[in-house]
């Protein structure tokens, strides 16, 4: 469970990355976009967990890796914009959310449910 503190915390990373990518999103991966879908961070707040979620990017996988090779940079444009709020400047992990691949894999399995025939119950 986290605390009101780690929420807040994670708030402002997320929305601060989520402008940093915004604007210099097609410097690490032309033609893409990159969506901040979540971000977890430790009691401590030294680590940040990312969650990415990629658009009109032919390989997620790829995409992920690329963006961890600019990680130390991220990190450094992030620390620009929270400075003078925080004291140390978490370390990012990157990952996929992999959360609508997997509602899609539900819809599918859902209308096929729903399009099966229903056997009569017997009693």
């Amino acid at each position: 469970m986290e605390s009101k503190r780690q929420q807040k915390f994670a708030g402002v990373i997320q929305q601060d990355l989520a402008a940093i990518f915004q604007r210099e999103g097609m410097n690490y991966l032309p033609n893409a976009l990159i969506t901040i879908t979540k971000v977890r961070v430790t009691p401590d707040l030294a680590i940040a967990r990312v969650f990415l979620s990629f658009f009109n990017t032919p390989n997620a996988q790829l995409g992920l890796q690329t963006i961890k090779s600019h990680g130390n940079e991220i990190r450094y444009k992030l620390g620009a914009r929270i400075k003078d709020q925080v004291r140390v400047i978490p370390q990012l992990e990157f990952f996929i959310d992999d959360t609508s691949e997997y509602v899609e894999r539900m819809d599918k399995i859902f209308d096929k449910i729903s399009k099966e025939d229903r056997q009569p119950e017997t009693e």
